[in-house]
């Protein structure tokens, strides 16, 4: 009896769990029904009535002689004003752009900055106008900005005041009972208000105090009113005036190289060289192939020594400026099959002898050639010299060595 109310009772859950099951499913489909009936009733009415488009404000221009900052005319948006160095703004910085389509504020203008309306030389002293700032001529015994100091007149050290050609007279106009003076460009006020002179602003040692931007590559020399640059001997001033160019005097025959040396060309001069094969030691000699080349001659079969030394010698010479930026890539070797002849399938190179070996590196830029490379910087002038060789082995046994003799010649300038 008991077993059987068990199976009566399995037999009710079941039934449970399928009514269970039967309401669930209508409460969803009910929900999905609901659902989409909402969906329906939204579209239909944001299609009936669209949104208005936001409100915009008419567009601004920047103001004369300044800029203006934001390009959206949207409600709410800020459109923002400056002016130029030497103006003051007038109006309103910033606008911004009202539901009723209007901008907030005044329109701005830049007017020019009159430094001197507001007298701020003391103690006597005229007031010079300059773009955004002005400069206070001083009486003998009065100094400083706004002549505020009590100090003997002295001319500024960058002044030259020795040649008459780096003076000239000042421009002077009464202008409401104050007489305003002011000088060409290039020279600047000295002396008293009734006797002033324009004196040569030194502008090779005003920048050079000052911190300012390089004028000039190499020199820079002082005219009246400007400044010109120079060039040291061997080179020559470019069209931008102030770089300066190496004068090529091995291609246009400046030299004065013997017929059995070769010009090379150098930072401001020139090299003549007369590349020597090492002299014949035991079993290797050397043969000059051509101005830059040596080759062994034939090794004896027996003479493991000979066949280790280098196969080819050549040199090589570098001109380089002064303390250039590193890393530099210098010289590549390369490995080169002979016709007929399987080439080397593996190179190894080293740096075999230098005179300032810690500034060179030598490594693999792909399978058959390697570079030397600068890694601290030279500073000139100074010769350095460099001996790079590169082995060659074919199935990891070796096969001949090469040396390259490199000669650089580092320039006494950056340039």
């Amino acid at each position: 009896q008991s077993c059987l109310s068990r199976q009566q009772l399995l037999a009710a859950i079941r039934q449970m769990q399928q009514l269970l099951k039967g309401q669930e499913t209508r409460f969803s489909e009910g929900l999905r029904a609901v659902r989409s009936r909402l969906s329906t009733i939204h579209a239909s009415l944001a299609k009936a009535e669209p949104e208005p488009p936001a409100a915009s404000c008419p567009a601004l221009q920047a103001p004369a002689d300044g800029r203006k900052f934001g390009s959206k005319y949207l409600v709410d948006h800020e459109v923002h004003f400056a002016c130029d160095p030497g103006f003051q703004l007038l109006g309103s910085s910033t606008r911004v752009c009202q539901a009723n389509g209007s901008w907030t504020g005044q329109e701005p203008r830049c007017a020019e900055i009159s430094e001197c309306s507001s007298s701020p030389c003391q103690n006597g002293g005229t007031c010079l106008e300059g773009l955004s700032h002005f400069k206070c001529l001083c009486p003998p015994q009065w100094t400083g900005t706004a002549c505020q100091y009590r100090a003997p007149t002295a001319p500024p050290t960058w002044s030259v005041t020795d040649d008459p050609a780096f003076s000239r007279q000042p421009r002077c106009a009464q202008i409401a009972q104050t007489q305003q003076c002011s000088c060409d460009p290039g020279f600047h006020m000295s002396g008293t208000a009734s006797n002033g002179i324009c004196q040569d602003l030194n502008e090779c040692e005003v920048y050079q105090q000052e911190g300012g931007p390089r004028l000039c590559a190499h020199a820079c020399v002082n005219i009246p009113g400007s400044f010109r640059c120079s060039c040291p001997a061997g080179y020559v001033l470019l069209g931008d005036g102030k770089s300066c160019e190496d004068i090529d005097e091995c291609s246009l025959s400046q030299d004065n190289c013997t017929s059995g040396s070769t010009c090379i060309n150098t930072g401001g001069g020139f090299q003549c060289v007369t590349p020597r094969c090492p002299p014949a030691a035991g079993n290797v000699s050397y043969v000059r192939t051509s101005p830059f080349q040596c080759e062994r001659n034939p090794c004896p079969m027996e003479s493991r020594l000979c066949h280790q030394a280098p196969k080819t010698i050549s040199f090589h010479y570098l001109a380089l400026p002064s303390e250039l930026r590193t890393p530099a890539p210098l010289f590549r070797m390369a490995a080169a099959a002979a016709p007929g002849r399987p080439g080397p399938d593996s190179l190894r190179f080293g740096i075999a002898g230098s005179s300032d070996r810690g500034r060179f590196v030598v490594q693999r830029s792909d399978r058959r050639s390697g570079e030397l490379i600068l890694v601290q910087s030279l500073r000139g002038p100074r010769t350095v010299r460099v001996d790079v060789d590169m082995a060659e082995y074919l199935e990891r046994a070796f096969q001949a060595k090469h040396l390259s003799k490199i000669t650089v010649f580092v320039s006494p300038y950056e340039f």
